[in-house]
């Protein structure tokens, strides 16, 4: 079946339509991104002295404070919980295509291709961006 005689994402990969399993869709990525960002941007305020609006000679290094605590948070929770904290509060996780564990590596490139933000914002008719059609992964509801 080629991908343009699909009639719904995810169903060349033989996954559901609607309901748990099928792919999650962009309102919950949405979702999901900003919870993550919000609380690396509280986490990093409240222990590496982040501050939101400081000028830029005042912030040094720690204007990266927010980027550094997402990334550490997708790689800590992607493999031991299956999925970041914003994609299991708005029920999605983060499934390999062949039913296996994620492992320690994937979530390691996944979050390098995600902070890079390019490779997340194109995807295919599966709506995988590119970040998880590197890895073997997709999105799901849960």
């Amino acid at each position: 079946m080629s991908a343009s005689a699909q009639s719904y994402p995810g169903e060349r990969l033989g996954l559901p339509k609607s309901g748990p399993g099928s792919v999650g869709r962009i309102g919950r990525r949405i979702a999901a991104l900003a919870i993550d960002y919000a609380a690396a941007s509280i986490i990093a305020s409240a222990f590496l002295g982040f501050q939101q609006f400081a000028l830029p000679k005042e912030a040094g290094i720690t204007q990266f404070a927010p980027m550094i605590v997402f990334a550490v948070l997708q790689i800590l929770f992607i493999p031991t919980i299956g999925g970041s904290p914003g994609h299991r509060l708005v029920g999605m996780r983060l499934v390999m295509l062949n039913g296996t564990w994620v492992g320690l590596w994937r979530p390691i490139v996944r979050t390098l291709l995600l902070v890079v933000v390019i490779p997340a914002v194109i995807f295919d008719s599966d709506q995988r961006g590119l970040h998880d059609q590197a890895i073997g992964t997709v999105l799901v509801r849960a």
